[in-house]
């Protein structure tokens, strides 16, 4: 079975504006990349799960922060190795500052047999639409233009 992932798009209303929460994955590979490395807030989920249950919870892992509300449910993408993102978005605010990630652990450099921690993202920021588009990886495109759609109606 192929991975999935499931996570919140988290956005806000600004006067006419509106901005998305993203983050940005740790670690020593994403450590300069920017346009096309930010993510909503997500993760893997075994089939035993619920993506919806998954993605709240994801959340929370990635910022420190629970989020509640009018949930949408927006439409699946699929990334080049098949993997499956399922996405819900909200309304909601978030400090951006004061997120805490949890982390994970991977031989750094590689083949030193060294083992080190890294948050699992690195900061989180609030984008209005346009730069938005900018930062998020090419495959979670469609869930800012879907929203655009729903929210716009």
């Amino acid at each position: 079975m192929n991975k999935q992932s499931a996570g919140v798009l988290l956005y806000r209303k600004s006067g006419k504006q509106i901005e998305v929460f993203l983050v940005h994955p740790g670690g020593p590979f994403y450590k300069n990349k920017d346009l096309g490395s930010w993510s909503i807030p997500k993760g893997e989920f075994l089939a035993d799960e619920e993506p919806f249950t998954a993605a709240k919870r994801e959340f929370e892992e990635e910022t420190g922060l629970a989020i509640d509300g009018n949930f949408i449910e927006l439409n699946p993408v699929f990334i080049k190795s098949g993997k499956k993102i399922f996405a819900w978005a909200v309304e909601g605010d978030i400090d951006h500052l004061n997120i805490k990630s949890n982390f994970f652990e991977m031989e750094w450099p590689p083949k030193s047999g060294k083992t080190q921690s890294f948050p699992e993202i690195d900061k989180g920021e609030w984008f209005e639409i346009a730069e938005a588009k900018l930062k998020i990886n090419t495959a979670q495109f469609g869930f800012i233009e879907e929203l655009i759609s729903l929210i716009s109606n």
